[in-house]
């Protein structure tokens, strides 16, 4: 059996934290507040010259190290991200200048908090027809670029960071066993950032009226993650004939601690089979799952035989979910 195999993982989070103690100092905000809401404790902000690609670049470089590959050896590179370089051209090309993966194609994926998993479902259809052997996989965002900072509902969500894998083709039972995703356009105001394209191009207007930061209603958007994700991992379960015990480790998008713990709840798991490292980071959107997967890798939380599930949801809307077996 032809499977998308995970070989290696990297992850690279900027250097400046800024904690629930700093925001105090910012705005009218509280270390309890934030902390009782969303479990956020610190979150990690880009250097003001450092972008997306930077990011992505020190995750990717971890994850060839640890595969024990060259640059050369990819086939094809694919970011997800929401937060881009520029607009044109993609940062997935400004990330193959910079490794200097000459022979590999690349392309972004705009998905927002989903898109890392989008772009695993992506990638295994590419392994699995044959098109491409070997493809680097990277969520990478600087949401702090795009954070408006004098809304205190928002800015004390989001962080930055870049998270990697390598994906081999691979026969056997390891490797990536389903994938799912899902959209809902019409729920769109939910979460949004809509200066800077076609519909809001950039004027003294949609500066004045803030229309370049991230707008989020942040109780209908609850609501509506809890409800979707609690049934998308039961749905990916039943679908591949698993119970929730035979589950090994659950990596939810790191947004929310209460919405990860209404997941395990409905799943019947208890926390310490779920990646929790939302706390350290914020909402670093399509860079959450790769990072905390690259944390739980390197210090033996996963083990070969291991079923992981993957989910995730954000701006779109967009739903989304992998189960590995690892």
């Amino acid at each position: 059996m032809l499977r998308a195999k995970i070989i290696a993982t990297g992850s690279y989070a900027p250097e400046r934290k800024l904690t629930n103690f700093d925001l105090e100092k910012m705005m009218d905000t509280s270390d309890e507040w934030i902390t009782e809401r969303t479990g956020i404790k610190e979150r990690r902000i880009a250097g003001e010259r450092q972008s997306t690609s930077d990011l992505a670049y020190e995750a990717s470089k971890a994850a060839l190290k640890q595969a024990g590959l060259k640059a050369k050896d990819i086939d094809l590179i694919v970011v997800a991200t929401v937060t881009g370089d520029m607009p044109v051209p993609s940062t997935a090309c400004l990330l193959q200048n910079l490794l200097g993966a000459k022979k590999a194609a690349a392309f972004d994926i705009s998905a927002a908090c989903s898109g890392f998993i989008y772009g695993l479902s992506v990638a295994d259809s590419f392994i699995r027809s044959g098109m491409y052997k070997r493809i680097l996989l990277v969520g990478a965002e600087t949401l702090s670029k795009f954070t408006d900072w004098e809304d205190r509902t928002t800015c004390v969500l989001f962080g930055d960071g870049a998270g990697a894998v390598i994906l081999e083709a691979a026969n056997g039972e390891s490797g990536i066993v389903s994938t799912e995703m899902h959209s809902d356009g019409s729920l769109w105001e939910l979460l949004n950032l809509p200066g800077g394209g076609s519909k809001y191009p950039p004027s003294k207007e949609t500066i004045n009226k803030r229309l370049h930061f991230l707008k989020m209603k942040g109780n209908e958007t609850f609501k509506v993650a809890v409800r979707t994700l609690e049934s998308l991992a039961v749905d990916t379960l039943k679908k591949n004939n698993l119970k929730p015990s035979q589950l090994s480790t659950l990596i939810p998008h790191q947004a929310n601690l209460r919405i990860i713990q209404a997941t395990a709840n409905r799943l019947g798991l208890s926390m310490d089979k779920v990646v929790v490292n939302l706390d350290r980071y914020g909402n670093t959107s399509a860079a959450s799952i790769p990072i905390a997967l690259d944390e739980a890798v390197r210090i033996g939380r996963i083990r070969e035989g291991d079923y992981v599930l993957l989910e995730a949801f954000g701006g779109g809307l967009t739903w989304a979910s992998a189960l590995i077996k690892w």
